[in-house]
């Protein structure tokens, strides 16, 4: 028999979990602008090292994975060691070592901070992600991972616009400043998350192991994967060639960081939209219909590019749809295993976004070839694979919101 807890317990329940929420948020939008930091600087990192198009694709994905491909782990280790120190130390080490790349006098130095910055933002992510959603709260995990993937897609529109704000005024040696919000804000964030319990033998003992978590990539979860790593092909791809592109047609540092700004600014409402609409439509539906408009609205903002209010619109329209596919997929994943949150979420967010970026490594090798803007065009059908990983009905079986009454 199912026990129905009292109004006024529920309603400071649902304050308590939207507290959580918003503070998760505040740490998710300062990881996340450090992880959008760097794209907009790669033409003046590529002048000042002398790179090529491949080797910069290197350095963005190099990040990216760091930043994506551990997250599986970091949720298993959270699942069981809990999860406030990676909520807070994840953000702390990605905003001190990204910052630090202006000192960095070599390639290879450059990735190595890239590569820790980008391990601190995957010790985050899930554990945010499951402080956010809270399935044991019930109906309303769509709109609180809403305001919690907000917080990091505005982090990640003011990324490069602060980027090369900093540069532009104090040069390279001057990113180090960027460091300076979160390592005044880390102590906020640690005495605004709950405490949790101590994890007891018993729990751990209770918890899924990890082959048993990847049998379900099987199942809806391997669809739920391969949509996520398929939009994130298609977005990294978009923010690692487009300053690229700009550049190599002549324009200027400041418009690549523009077309970027505006792509991941549309995101932050793509994904309170989706968020919104994961708590009340099918979300089988919902993910079918993003994918199919998400492929046009790429192609037409590679094409047109930002030099045109067209454009910008087109690149703006592609960004609300690039991860308005997130928040259903992530909130299907941990209801599909509600004692293994963190890890599910690592694996449809990090080990998609991972498996995403590897592909960007490819662009960039035919950019270097035919060039980078025929190459990002041919790069965006990539996009039908995920509208067929939404169309298999496999994933009717966890395609409907909780009633009300759960």
């Amino acid at each position: 028999m199912q026990v129905v807890a009292p109004p006024e317990q529920k309603k400071t329940a649902d304050r308590s979990a939207l507290r959580v929420a918003l503070v998760v948020a505040l740490a998710h939008g300062l990881t996340d602008a450090y992880q959008s930091f760097v794209p907009p600087l790669l033409p003046r990192i590529m002048d000042d090292l002398g790179l090529s198009i491949t080797l910069a694709a290197t350095l963005a994905v190099s990040f990216s994975v760091a930043g994506a491909l551990p997250q599986p782990l970091f949720g298993y280790l959270a699942d069981r060691l809990g999860r406030r120190g990676f909520a807070v130390a994840g953000p702390l080490v990605a905003g001190v070592f990204v910052a630090s790349i202006g000192f960095a006098p070599t390639f290879l130095i450059l990735v190595l901070l890239l590569t820790v910055g980008g391990l601190g933002s995957a010790a985050f992510h899930p554990a945010g992600a499951s402080y956010a959603v809270r399935v044991s709260e019930g109906k309303g995990g769509g709109t609180r991972y809403s305001i919690f993937a907000f917080g990091g897609a505005f982090g990640f529109a003011l990324g490069p616009i602060a980027a090369v704000s900093l540069v532009q005024w104090g040069g390279m040696e001057r990113t180090w400043i960027a460091m300076l919000p979160v390592v005044f804000l880390a102590p906020l964030i640690y005495l605004g998350l709950p405490r949790g319990a101590p994890r007891t033998s018993r729990d751990v003992a209770l918890l899924p192991r990890p082959a048993a978590v990847l049998t379900q990539l099987r199942g809806p979860l391997g669809l739920m994967f391969g949509i996520s790593a398929t939009m994130a092909y298609a977005q990294r791809t978009f923010m690692t060639m487009e300053p690229i592109i700009v550049a190599d047609a002549g324009g200027s540092e400041t418009l690549g960081a523009v077309a970027l700004s505006v792509y991941l600014g549309a995101q932050s409402l793509g994904m309170v939209t989706g968020g919104l609409l994961a708590d009340r439509m099918n979300r089988r539906t919902l993910l079918l219909q993003i994918c199919v408009w998400a492929l046009p609205a790429h192609v037409l903002a590679v094409w047109l590019g930002p030099e045109s209010l067209l454009g910008l619109t087109a690149i703006a329209t592609a960004g609300f749809l690039a991860l308005a596919a997130l928040p259903p997929i992530v909130v299907m994943a941990q209801e599909l295993m509600p004692s293994a949150a963190a890890i599910t979420s690592g694996i449809v967010m990090g080990l998609a976004w991972a498996t995403g970026s590897l592909g960007v490594l490819g662009t960039g090798a035919l950019a270097d070839v035919i060039g980078p803007h025929p190459a990002t065009m041919l790069s965006m059908p990539m996009i039908l694979l995920a509208i067929g990983f939404a169309l298999h009905p496999a994933l009717n079986k966890v395609s409907h919101p909780p009633s009300a009454s759960e």
